[in-house]
């Protein structure tokens, strides 16, 4: 008798698709309700996806960015508020990996695909109120911090604060998310992004080793760690490109099975009404050209990270300018559709219970974290002088 085969395993976009299935089933109730999304970072946790992009040789999936950050943009196009803490995560180990040694990224790329950790950010560099005591051997971080995506229902932070005494300098460690000092607020209720927890957080004399700090080769510090702030602008923008493209679906299924034909229409059926498919005309050109600019620069993305230390400034700068562009298309084309999805919907479908300016309300809230002007003035020293962007946390 020959036995049966064991079915292959779900790849990773399939198991994802199948989370998103079932985070849709909640996803407006728990937008109205905000707070942390527990049952569903339990979800992720159980999955095996916060080990995506952790390579196999420490126990993780070893994903491209293209794929990670194509797993953000599936769980995006249904809950952003998921999309944008499963992206963080997947920020915060890149930040270890680019920033600190071996000997101290390897050890917690191994715990996290072992033990399944949910890493949260409370870093934001622009809110210096958290400095630093220097005691020799270790250090202190006391002060507040705002901002901090995903720091709830997290078993590791990255945090930062400021050296006062070396002139300002921004120091960033690793910590565990319960070291003591350390208070979450869960003060976070702003229109969109409800449920990323990304509300304020305390320090109070929270104890730092030297072995918490990332400081070789340190933040920014060459082509290879300059590569953080463009992972995280193109975690961005899949999320933007993800919730247009749940927001085009969510009205298209509207329009097809409840939309009415204005009564001057030259046809009875709505799928037919000239301005109807005008619209979705525009909708449809607006995201084919953001998927291309977004797509292609993810694929640079894993050319870049796979030359590693080799990476060249020129390759970082050209890099910089295709995510910009991505970003900026995604940013406009976005929010464009997000408000006129109402205009092929109709009247009735600004009902509350619909919750359809959820799809705007987050994307305008997530596209404010860094002015897009600024993007076009780099894409426009590049266009005009040929001047490449200057690395910061933000560019």
């Amino acid at each position: 008798m020959t036995a049966k085969p064991h079915s292959a395993l779900p790849s990773p976009l399939q198991t994802a698709k199948l989370l998103a299935a079932e985070f849709a089933l909640s996803a407006v109730e728990r937008d109205e309700r905000g707070g942390t999304p527990k049952a569903e970072r339990d979800a992720l946790r159980q999955s095996g996806l916060l080990a995506l992009s952790i390579p196999t040789q420490y126990g993780g999936l070893g994903a491209r960015w293209s794929d990670t950050l194509g797993i953000v943009r599936e769980f995006a196009k249904v809950d952003s508020s998921i999309a944008h803490v499963f992206g963080f995560h997947h920020l915060m180990l890149a930040t270890v990996r680019l920033f600190s040694r071996p000997d101290q990224w390897q050890p917690w790329f191994e715990q996290t695909a072992r033990k399944n950790w949910f890493w949260g950010n409370a870093l934001n560099p622009l809110d210096t109120r958290t400095v630093v005591k220097d005691f020799g051997g270790w250090r202190e971080f006391s002060g507040k911090k705002s901002f901090c995506s995903g720091a709830s229902d997290s078993e590791m932070l990255i945090a930062s604060a400021v050296d006062e005494t070396a002139g300002g300098k921004l120091l960033i460690a690793a910590i565990p998310s319960g070291r003591s000092g350390i208070t979450l607020h869960n003060d976070w209720n702003n229109i969109g992004q409800r449920q990323t927890d990304s509300g304020s957080a305390s320090f109070e004399r929270v104890r730092v080793e030297e072995s918490d700090l990332l400081l070789d080769p340190g933040p920014l510090s060459t082509p290879f760690a300059c590569l953080r702030p463009l992972i995280a602008q193109l975690t961005f923008t899949h999320m933007f490109l993800g919730i247009a493209e749940g927001a085009f679906e969510e009205a298209r299924n509207y329009t097809l099975t409840e939309t009415r034909a204005w009564h001057k229409s030259p046809t009875e059926d709505v799928s037919q009404d000239p301005y109807v498919l005008h619209h979705y005309g525009e909708f449809w050109v607006a995201l084919e050209g953001v998927r291309l600019l977004v797509e292609r620069a993810a694929d640079l993305l894993d050319q870049a990270w796979a030359k590693g230390p080799n990476l060249s400034e020129n390759e970082r700068g050209q890099l910089a300018i295709a995510i910009a562009s991505a970003k900026v298309a995604a940013t406009r084309q976005g929010l464009d559709l997000c408000s006129r999805l109402f205009e092929v919907t109709g009247a009735r479908s600004t009902h509350a219970s619909l919750r359809l300016d959820r799809h705007w309300r987050n994307l305008r809230t997530q596209t404010l974290h860094d002015p897009v002007d600024y993007k076009l003035h780099e894409l426009g020293d590049w266009a005009l002088n040929q001047s490449l962007p200057i690395p910061t946390f933000y560019s």
